[in-house]
């Protein structure tokens, strides 16, 4: 069975060591795009005057840091866990704040793959 894992990176500056120590522990393959979370979308777009709540929000934006990266890689169902250490090694602890946030979803087909005879 294999696993679609999502990562969003916050700490844009540890993608290329994210990135070759999964290579070094057998996840390849993986896709990277450029992102922008809601809050900081809404914060640009819309002053606090329109929407109020965005003050609260102010505390959670680190203003440096203006985008993310998302990570999305197929896996084998067996690496999640390796995975989800993998980042945690590179970037820290994923329940404190501004460490990102992983996911994963299975995955019941995929065609065009590079089988690695694993």
């Amino acid at each position: 069975m294999m696993r679609l894992l999502f990562y969003i990176l916050n700490k844009t500056e540890k993608l290329d060591l994210l990135l070759a120590e999964f290579s070094k522990r057998g996840i390849q393959g993986a896709t990277v795009i450029e992102g922008k979370g809601m809050a900081r979308i809404l914060f640009e777009k819309h002053g606090e005057d329109e929407m109020p709540f965005l003050s609260s929000l102010r505390k959670f934006l680190n203003p440096e840091r203006e985008n993310s990266n998302i990570i999305f890689a197929v896996i084998r169902n067996e690496q999640l866990s390796m995975a989800v250490e993998t980042i945690e090694e590179i970037v820290g602890d994923l329940s404190k704040s501004n460490n990102g946030v992983v996911f994963s979803f299975p995955v019941d087909f995929t065609k065009g793959m590079i089988d690695d005879g694993k």
